[in-house]
């Protein structure tokens, strides 16, 4: 029986990443994501998986993003039992991103049953944080280069993909096959991450494509953001910034570190950042020197450069202070989180500034807001958009199509096949095209829920 592959998220999408790899009755997952954005995608979260938990002999995971890694609580409750494989970063972060993700799901399906918002009754969370806390038990953690056996005969070996900490690319060896999952890739000019490791030779890649269709600009995060602030600053507003608590976050406080540093902006610029897993995520740059760029210095400075919120208490008094003033906040694409109560106090005042960092995957709030619409809506209100929208294009956290064509082209050996996967479909097919047509080497993008062979 051949080594197959069956794509049950990440396929023409961003979210939900999940490859299910079947050889001789056995089955290993790699990635266990969330679907996030449009409603058709969330409802997918809600349907079973064409395998029972309890068939999935082993599973492994890239990296900690929920789109990776927030389906675990749910594949665990269900009755998934065998390990979770993933390196240390990633084992830390899910500590911190999984316990609050089924949080907000609890808070979300509370909101939604105390306002009669939903049309079932009760409104239910896809899984609570007692279910991710549990799921934590199945961890194991492998380094990099250290090769492993989720299940027997299945070799695995870990390779730095950048991104975020304990990011990885993953090398799988079964059944006489060598495949490799990208994962996703970081850039090589990254403020914060050092850059992905050349892969290593495979007979079959999937390669990540959120940016298949572009390349970053010239310009960098400095050059963008700080012209921005500095209007903010002259006229005394508040920027809120929703932010990916993982990457994003820390990328954005070390930029604005390094604009007062550098004289950029005022010193005294009061900046917050309000999300107890973002101020959780800053603290683990210590542990993991080895992974990103920054020295103790500028370690130090992003946890005391900004003042950590971690109450609900101390969140809501930001609501009383004027500006000028910065405030970061989960979540990243304003899908949820404490930014929403920020964007409904400030998105309705001229003077005030909404700084989009990242991709915005479409159907999210955030990708409104980026599109120019002129009113949003947070908790069942409308709120009128006046605040000046920033879109920040050079703080992606993602290698752009040429550098992804670059990691592509410094394997060994040209692979028989290539799956083109975690882009949204103009994106992926793009980059299948110059994959082909640069490379010449076989590229596909398949179809949700489609197998292949491996």
């Amino acid at each position: 029986m051949d080594v197959q592959i069956t794509f049950l998220g990440g396929a023409g999408t961003v979210t939900g990443s999940k490859y299910l790899v079947r050889y001789k009755g056995q089955c290993m997952l790699v990635d266990c994501g969330l679907f996030q954005g449009y409603k058709l995608l969330r409802l997918r979260n809600w349907q079973p998986l064409p395998v029972t938990p309890h068939q999935i002999d082993a599973v492994v995971l890239t990296h900690a993003h929920l789109d990776h890694s927030g389906y675990l609580p749910l594949l665990a409750r269900d009755g998934y039992t065998k390990a979770i494989h993933c390196t240390p970063g990633t084992r830390d972060l899910c500590a911190i991103l999984l316990p609050d993700s089924g949080y907000l799901q609890e808070e979300d399906a509370a909101f939604l049953n105390r306002h009669q918002l939903s049309q079932h009754a009760p409104a239910l969370p896809l899984y609570t944080r007692l279910d991710a806390q549990h799921c934590l038990k199945q961890f194991h953690t492998h380094n990099f280069h250290k090769a492993f056996e989720p299940i027997p005969g299945w070799r695995v070996t870990f390779t730095p993909a950048g991104h975020i900490l304990g990011a990885a690319s993953v090398l799988l060896e079964v059944g006489g096959r060598r495949i490799l999952f990208s994962g996703d890739l970081g850039r090589n000019d990254d403020l914060l991450m050092e850059p992905p490791e050349a892969p290593p030779s495979a007979d079959t890649v999937l390669i990540e494509a959120t940016y298949g269709d572009r390349q970053h600009p010239q310009e960098d995060i400095l050059q963008e953001l700080g012209p921005a602030l500095q209007r903010l600053a002259k006229r005394g507003g508040v920027a809120v910034v929703p932010v990916f608590a993982v990457g994003r976050a820390q990328a954005v406080l070390h930029a604005i570190h390094l604009l007062k540093m550098q004289g950029v902006l005022p010193a005294q610029l009061p900046v917050f950042l309000d999300s107890p897993m973002a101020v959780n995520t800053t603290g683990l740059f210590e542990h993991y020197p080895s992974e990103h760029r920054l020295d103790n210095r500028q370690v130090h400075a992003l946890s005391h450069g900004a003042t950590m919120v971690q109450t609900t208490d101390e969140s809501k008094a930001l609501g009383r202070r004027h500006g000028p003033m910065v405030i970061l906040s989960a979540s990243g694409m304003a899908t949820g989180g404490r930014v929403l109560h920020h964007l409904a106090l400030h998105a309705g005042n001229h003077r005030n500034m909404v700084i989009i960092t990242g991709h915005q995957a479409p159907g999210t709030r955030g990708a409104r807001i980026a599109s120019g619409e002129k009113s949003i809506r947070i908790h069942g209100q409308d709120i009128e958009m006046r605040a000046e929208v920033v879109q920040l294009t050079s703080a992606s956290a993602h290698a752009d199509a040429n550098q992804t064509l670059a990691w592509l082209r410094s394997m060994e050996h040209a692979p028989e096949q290539v799956y083109v996967v975690h882009g949204e479909m103009e994106a992926a097919d793009i980059l299948r095209q110059r994959i082909a047509h640069e490379l010449r080497w076989n590229a596909t993008v398949p179809d949700h829920c489609s197998t292949w062979p491996a």
